[in-house]
């Protein structure tokens, strides 16, 4: 995030000494991004966050391509994903380019023999179902239903689950996930009319300071292959940090819907961008209201970026038979809009409860073996009037 944090305790002069009680030194780590001129944090060990005492396995976890040049628009039933014990095993991507993949993830047990670092995406995690803590090395934060939980890349985390029931969508981002541009001042402020503000950012506050030696596995993320890492000491060895580099959490539930008179467009309900996609929230809010207002979207060409849209709950009203988890594609080049009834049915509603998140991409779309799983292989064609 844009802003500045600080969690325990650091020495008054980055790249000085910094002595322990006893008289030994801690480490810094300069945690960066963009090479030296993007966001960073200065962090300081209790050991050298540099000692590999063993390499284990290597293994691909690319995604394998079903149709790589995609024309047809899906649903996708997300729920229909079988549950896997393992955090990193249950996520399956099912729609991916060179910018992203889209994943989904049911995991039932807690991350608790291995720790996980991503270096080659910023990571994207909405909380459909499930509560728990985000453990990093930076601190933790404390999640539930509807969290976005953003984890820049190269993060060491694990993450405590309170139950077995856990869904989410997952977004593995290659370039860094920012807070729109338009929502912020020159100094990096969130401005009035942004739709949240910084106080609705859930920032690390609880450190994790363990001052422990033996063997720590790490597996790595890096060109669609975990490589397994041993560590000599306990990677949450940190005392205190700070800077602009962090995870952090975001509740769906405290975006601030932007309404007017007539429909509003989906940029309005922005929530992070990239600059090869977007993200968007939609969430329950009061309709339009001119009173010939039609609330239900328009027909539009998406000719610049596919969109997917992730419905949450409630009600969507441009939309027929769609239910919780589902996913649906449209692919850039051909129109799509509101289902047949739709636009009628939405004229003279005054609220909507929906709840969605939607992710519009700049480049095609590939559809994986996964996807295919919980296709419910007639979306294309449910826009026929009968």
């Amino acid at each position: 995030m844009p802003f500045y944090h600080k969690v325990g305790n650091i020495p008054h002069k980055r790249h000085t000494t910094f002595k322990k009680k006893d008289g030994s030194y801690h480490y810094e780590q300069l945690f960066g991004t963009v090479g030296f001129v993007g966001m960073s944090s200065l962090l300081y060990h209790l050991h050298r966050p540099t000692q590999v005492k063993a390499l284990g396995r290597s293994y691909s976890v690319m995604p394998e391509i079903a149709v790589e040049k995609n024309m047809k628009a899906y649903r996708l039933k997300g729920l229909e994903v079988s549950p896997e014990q393992d955090f990193l095993e249950s996520r399956k991507a099912i729609l991916v380019n060179q910018d992203l993949h889209i994943c989904l993830g049911a995991p039932q047990s807690s991350m608790t023999e291995y720790f996980y670092k991503n270096t080659d995406a910023d990571e994207m995690i909405f909380i459909h179902k499930g509560s728990g803590t985000l453990r990093t090395i930076l601190g933790n934060i404390k999640f539930e239903y509807g969290d976005y939980l953003l984890i820049p890349r190269g993060i060491i985390y694990q993450i405590d689950f309170d139950s077995e029931d856990n869904r989410h969508f997952i977004v593995e981002s290659f370039s860094p996930l920012y807070t729109p541009k338009r929502y912020r001042n020159h100094f990096g402020q969130l401005l009035e009319h942004s739709p949240f503000c910084e106080r609705d950012i859930k920032r690390p506050e609880e450190l994790e300071t363990h001052d422990e030696k033996g063997e720590f596995l790490m597996k790595i993320k890096k060109q669609g292959m975990i490589h397994e890492y041993v560590y000599a000491t306990h990677p949450f060895d940190i005392v205190g940090w700070d800077g602009y580099n962090y995870p952090y959490a975001f509740s769906i539930h405290d975006f601030e819907p932007i309404t007017g008179r007539v429909h509003q467009p989906p940029p309005v309900h922005q929530t992070f961008e990239t600059k090869t996609f977007a993200v968007c929230s939609f969430c329950p809010r009061l309709f339009d209201y001119h009173p010939e207002s039609i609330p239900a979207p328009y027909n539009h060409s998406n000719i610049d970026s596919d969109e997917v849209l992730y419905y949450v709950d409630g009600d969507f009203m441009s939309r027929n038979d769609v239910d919780e988890g589902h996913i649906s594609l449209h692919p850039a080049g051909i129109p799509h809009g509101p289902h047949p009834g739709a636009m009628e049915r939405s004229i003279g509603q005054e609220k909507t409860d929906e709840l969605a998140v939607m992710v519009d991409t700049f480049r095609p779309l590939q559809i994986t073996k996964e996807a295919l799983k919980i296709d419910d292989g007639t979306y294309w064609e449910s826009w026929i009037e009968k």
